[in-house]
């Protein structure tokens, strides 16, 4: 039987604050993701690894060269899979490498959708972010927001990969008055808080989900593990990002992929910022991969035209 999954590893922390995350894929891989997945993967392997660095040449935008760099190696990985007739599993990896994951699908003529389940939406840029990781301004350079930097942005020969109508934005934990949640609503971007979750799993990602099927594309589910609370599931290169502990528990997200992946236009997913340095013991990894596995387990939207 064909493999429904094309699995690629992108071991990169270019985009990150401190070194770890490129140690995820192989930590995601010996906890048994491909084993556990329904209909079959086929391993497309990793991409070169990048450990991150400090970069005192650009501190507001780190490592810029080497997460485009990473960026550019995803998408072409992911084009590949598409070829193959698979739907794409990205493992990360920081968060940048969505921006590759998306322009992939454009290289490949299927401009998608994008469901961002994540604590913080990543509108940050150079000018608003004093750290300079650019694994915080994944979404604000697909959308090629003011301020962006076009290395970046444009990696797929085109900029912007996105609109922001293009977008749903999940579970983030942005409290109010926060710069991110104000550009959310100027940007016209639909979100749903992580209280709304917490309220009603199943019904906030049944909102959700039919806030993206609305659009009529293909979508990638962007899953980043800071959107869960790091005591509930401590495996997040930034615990809790949204500053009090108010993500999900590993239940609540579990549903909502769940609903999310039965879709018939689900077509992708990433998954980024596992950091297996911070798990106490490797059964944390583990416990989270078996529940990752069997909520992806309903049936999965149709694959787009070859």
């Amino acid at each position: 039987m064909d493999a429904r999954w094309g699995l690629l590893g992108v071991p990169s922390s270019a985009g990150a604050h401190t070194p770890g995350l490129e140690k995820g894929p192989a930590a995601i891989r010996e906890a048994g993701l491909a084993d556990l997945l329904p209909g079959g993967v086929e391993d497309h392997g990793d991409l070169p690894p990048f450990r991150w660095r400090p970069d005192r040449d650009r501190p507001d935008a780190k490592n810029v060269a080497a997460v485009a760099r990473v960026a550019a190696a995803t998408a072409l990985g992911v084009t590949r899979i598409l070829d193959s007739g698979q739907i794409p599993l990205v493992i990360g990896g920081d968060c940048s490498i969505t921006v590759g994951v998306v322009a992939g699908f454009v290289q490949r003529g299927v401009r998608p959708a994008l469901l961002y389940v994540d604590g913080g939406p990543d509108l940050y840029t150079p000018a608003t972010r004093p750290n300079g990781n650019l694994d915080a301004m994944g979404l604000a350079h697909l959308l090629a927001i003011p301020g962006h930097v076009p290395a970046l942005a444009g990696i797929a020969g085109t900029a912007p990969l996105l609109t922001p109508r293009d977008v749903v934005a999940y579970a983030h934990a942005l409290p109010p008055g926060d710069l991110e949640l104000r550009l959310l609503d100027e940007l016209g971007i639909t979100h749903l808080h992580a209280d709304e979750v917490h309220a009603d799993p199943a019904g906030a990602a049944g909102r959700a989900r039919r806030e993206i099927e609305a659009l009529g594309a293909p979508f990638v589910l962007h899953c980043d593990v800071d959107v869960l609370s790091f005591v509930d599931v401590p495996l997040a290169d930034v615990p809790d990002s949204g500053g009090d502990p108010v993500g999900l528990r590993l239940a609540e997200l579990a549903v909502s992929l769940a609903v999310f992946a039965a879709s018939p236009r689900f077509a992708g997913l990433v998954l980024t910022e596992v950091n297996p340095d911070h798990a106490p013991d490797p059964g944390v990894l583990r416990h989270f991969v078996e529940v990752l596995a069997s909520a992806l387990a309903g049936p999965v939207g149709a694959r787009p035209e070859r």
